[in-house]
């Protein structure tokens, strides 16, 4: 039999990393069968399944369904589900996603069971703990086999942990694949007109738990929202892990600020693309906005993807500091481009001729499972 590759996916941020890896990799190796996993980590129909339609991905070969709860009763759900799919359909290789519970629970069912894990977007560091992504990403790149870096500052910090050069691969980011294979769809011009925007505006995106979780957090969030749209025209796709709290503070009294619902990726990318700046504390928005040169404000005191601020158009702030920083950048206009090395739409190719390489010497009949 030929050998197998399972690529899991579990949140919204996950499937445009996994679209371009899925189309390279069947158009390299033809004989390579391949099997897509959604944990349902992301279940609602606007997190989740408007993405594969919108970026071409096949149905999920399987749905585990395991939707919200804490982190441990996420990361549980998800390795019990994945642990029967392994066992039945004995892959030869997991490829894993970016740093949400369903990366790091699949890595972890995947190394007891000795099959190879490949890890796109490996190697990203925030250095803060507190934050549950960073947990996930240094665990992750611990159990994996092949390393996929998007970047050279995280081939950096994965050499510093001391990991075999040969493991290491930089191949530059799917997720930007994905945005220029359909950058032709993202319509500013609609955008505005489906929100009635008639003047210059931001789009907001925030959902972090210090941002949003504690009671005063949330509070002070929304009086430095409000100090921004005293400017400027706020539109806010609101996360469903986020919008109880903002709303208890008042986030909608101010006549310049616009909650929506949580948007597709089309229409989403189209809305940034109108924008004059982005405020976020998203890692995959810095990332998007780097390459639609829109000037990107970051309400986090660290980012796990500095080259969006040495080779793009992200810049860290503070609460108190953001009004300043967006009328700042509201006055400078838009910024020279600047994209990072190898984020030219390729990187599912590179990851392809990664993952072609290991599955050449896969033995038919796929892999030795630990039963």
């Amino acid at each position: 039999m030929s050998p197998l590759a399972v690529h899991v996916t579990g949140a919204r941020p996950n499937f445009p990393k996994a679209a371009p890896v899925l189309r390279a990799l069947a158009a390299r190796e033809p004989r390579v069968r391949q099997r897509l996993v959604h944990t349902g980590q992301h279940y609602d129909e606007r997190m989740s399944e408007v993405f594969f339609r919108q970026l071409g991905l096949p149905e999920p070969d399987v749905d585990l369904g395991v939707g919200s709860g804490s982190h441990a009763q996420q990361a549980a759900a998800v390795m019990t589900g994945l642990e029967a799919v392994f066992l039945e359909e004995r892959p030869d290789v997991v490829v894993v996603y970016g740093d949400v519970n369903s990366t790091v629970g699949a890595a972890l069912v995947a190394a007891k069971l000795q099959i190879p894990v490949a890890h796109v977007e490996a190697g990203l560091r925030s250095f803060d703990r507190s934050m549950p992504e960073e947990v996930n990403r240094v665990v992750t790149d611990r159990l994996s086999d092949l390393l996929l870096a998007t970047s050279a500052d995280a081939v950096a910090h994965l050499a510093a942990e001391g990991v075999p050069a040969g493991r290491i691969h930089l191949v530059g980011n799917p997720m930007i694949d994905t945005l220029l294979a359909h950058l032709d769809a993202f319509d500013a011009a609609g955008a505005r007109e489906r929100h009635g925007l008639a003047g210059r505006y931001a789009v907001a995106t925030l959902h972090r738990p210090a941002n949003v979780d504690d009671r005063a957090d949330a509070h002070a969030l929304v009086k430095t929202v409000h100090a921004v749209a005293d400017q400027v025209e706020v539109v806010l796709p609101l996360h469903p892990r986020g919008r109880p709290g903002l709303e208890a503070a008042g986030l909608e009294d101010h006549p310049a600020v616009r909650v929506v619902d949580p948007l597709g990726y089309v229409e989403f990318l189209g809305l940034v693309r109108g924008a004059d700046v982005v405020v976020t504390d998203s890692g995959g928005v810095q990332e998007e906005t780097t390459v639609l040169n829109v000037p990107c404000l970051t309400l986090r005191p660290n980012t796990e993807r500095p080259v969006t601020i040495t080779h793009g158009t992200n810049r860290l702030v503070t609460r108190e500091d953001l009004p300043w920083q967006v009328e700042r950048v509201l006055a400078a206009g838009t910024p020279a481009p600047r994209v990072p090395p190898l984020w030219d739409g390729r990187a599912g190719e590179r990851i392809a001729e990664v993952l072609a390489d290991l599955l050449a010497s896969a033995p038919d009949g796929g892999s030795g499972v630990a039963a």
